[in-house]
């Protein structure tokens, strides 16, 4: 029962309570590192925070849903007790989702394109905001993403097909329109190309009347692009939230960084007209503003 402004980009600050992640991993080893570093990016700008307890990374077998949720939720349940900020947990499990949205949160972030259809029903019965991305790898598989997308629409097609028949699973779980939003997946069953492809094609997504998830933050195109490990991309990665948000303002900024986007989304405002100089509080009327909101 809570809304999110999304009518203008929102950040969303990425907090991984697990021992492995590619960019980041075993950097925060207990919850109350995992609970401060929550509440830094909440004071840095942070709007919504994703909390995940299982690496994405492949290679490496899944955890057990209890494992999964021992992580988690101490730390959805933490962040409550302290404030007040919109909780998302980056899930493709109903249990862990149950689990976490009975601690506080308010948003599934699902990677797995639902994968498990009662994700949805969870998502549902919670009246919860739900990320659905686009993949065709299960989570922590990987493949030739050069084998994929050979028919007429390219990735491009293939991404805004799947996110539409998305919808529709979720729309029948029980789901609104406005608890939807999408997630073109950059990186996810996608060659550096692929990803760029699909980016450029970003306003054929935000047609279908959805906020959008751009996690763009540290990805692997960005490493193609500038030769930089993942935890030396942050250049790249505010180069392309830039490109990204002046064509689809209706975003969600998965980001590691959330200081330097904060700043990089303040000047752009300021120098676009929709901020004054010298009253940064002070909002002014855009075009590119109209209601846009996400109800989790």
């Amino acid at each position: 029962d809570r809304t999110l402004d999304v009518s203008r980009p929102v950040i969303m600050g990425v907090v991984n309570a697990t021992p492995d992640s590619f960019s980041d991993g075993g950097e925060l080893r207990d919850l109350e590192q995992r609970v401060a570093r929550c509440v830094e990016m909440v004071e840095q700008g942070a709007s919504v925070l994703d909390i995940g307890g299982q690496s994405a990374i492949t290679g490496v077998p899944e955890i057990s849903v209890d494992e999964e949720i021992d992580r988690l939720v101490p730390v959805v349940a933490g962040l409550r007790a302290t404030s007040d900020v919109v909780i998302s947990v980056d899930t493709y499990r109903p249990e862990v989702a149950d689990a976490a949205l009975h601690a506080g949160a308010d948003i599934i972030n699902d990677v797995s394109g639902v994968l498990d259809p009662s994700l949805a029903s969870v998502a549902a019965r919670h009246r919860a905001g739900f990320v659905v991305m686009h993949t065709r790898w299960r989570p922590k598989t990987r493949a030739d993403a050069n084998d994929l997308y050979h028919g007429a629409g390219g990735v491009v097609g293939d991404v805004l097909q799947f996110l539409v028949e998305r919808r529709a699973a979720l729309a029948e779980a029980g789901l609104t329109d406005d608890q939807i939003v999408l997630d073109p997946g950059p990186d996810f069953a996608k060659t550096a190309a692929h990803t760029v492809e699909v980016l450029q094609a970003l306003p054929a997504l935000a047609a279908l009347g959805h906020p959008v998830l751009l996690a763009l933050s540290r990805k692997d195109f960005i490493g193609v692009v500038t030769g930089r490990a993942p935890r030396e991309r942050l250049a790249g990665t505010l180069a392309a939230i830039a490109w990204c948000t002046e064509r689809v303002p209706h975003s969600i900024l998965r980001v590691h960084d959330v200081r330097e986007v904060r700043e990089l989304l303040d000047v752009l405002d300021v120098l676009d007209g929709r901020r004054s100089l010298d009253a940064r509080s002070e909002e002014h009327t855009s075009e590119l503003q109209s209601p846009c909101n996400l109800v989790c």
